[in-house]
């Protein structure tokens, strides 16, 4: 089952999001920062939410993200790679996902998919970014399936800009 949490359900749980944190990302991964200072600034963000899994009890995943704005260090990095048209269109007022997580033992289990669609699910937002892998590796193959679209493809530090429009919001 997967549970959606606000900012402060989340931040009530860091101290099992960092180790995942770290496992899924590398050891090298600074996690107390993580926990004490990226964690709470994006959690008080506007629309933040976050996603989790548990399997038996532990903690295995999890994915979260907020309305990305211009003038947000992320955003404004995009903008400057990716040139002002595509700013125009895409930057600012998107749900931005920061972060997808599953723990190395749990992968390959539709986990990743599964966090993505619910984090994902009823979203007021027209559009969504995403940064991840320049490779065609597993996580940019999990977006495209999900029918996220390559934006960029190197933003200029490794990470390329994936793109999901879920078009003009019906009105009544």
């Amino acid at each position: 089952m997967i549970d959606v949490l606000d900012g402060p359900a989340a931040i009530a749980i860091a101290d099992e999001l960092g180790p995942l944190y770290a496992a899924s990302f590398g050891p090298e991964e600074d996690t107390d920062r993580f926990t004490t200072e990226t964690l709470p600034k994006h959690a008080a963000r506007a629309d933040f939410r976050l996603v989790a899994v548990r399997q038996d009890g532990p903690l295995v995943g999890f994915a979260y993200g907020y309305t990305g704005e211009r003038g947000q260090w992320w955003p404004e990095r995009v903008v400057e790679a990716v040139g002002a048209e595509l700013a125009a269109e895409w930057v600012g007022g998107h749900f931005e996902v920061v972060e997808l997580a599953v723990h190395p033992e749990a992968q390959r289990q539709g986990l990743g998919t599964a966090l993505m669609t619910e984090l994902m699910r009823d979203l007021p937002h027209r559009r969504a970014l995403l940064g991840t892998d320049v490779d065609d590796g597993p996580a940019p193959r999990l977006y495209r399936r999900l029918g996220w679209q390559l934006l960029y493809p190197d933003l200029g530090w490794g990470s390329a800009l994936y793109g999901l429009d879920k078009g003009v919001p019906e009105t009544s």
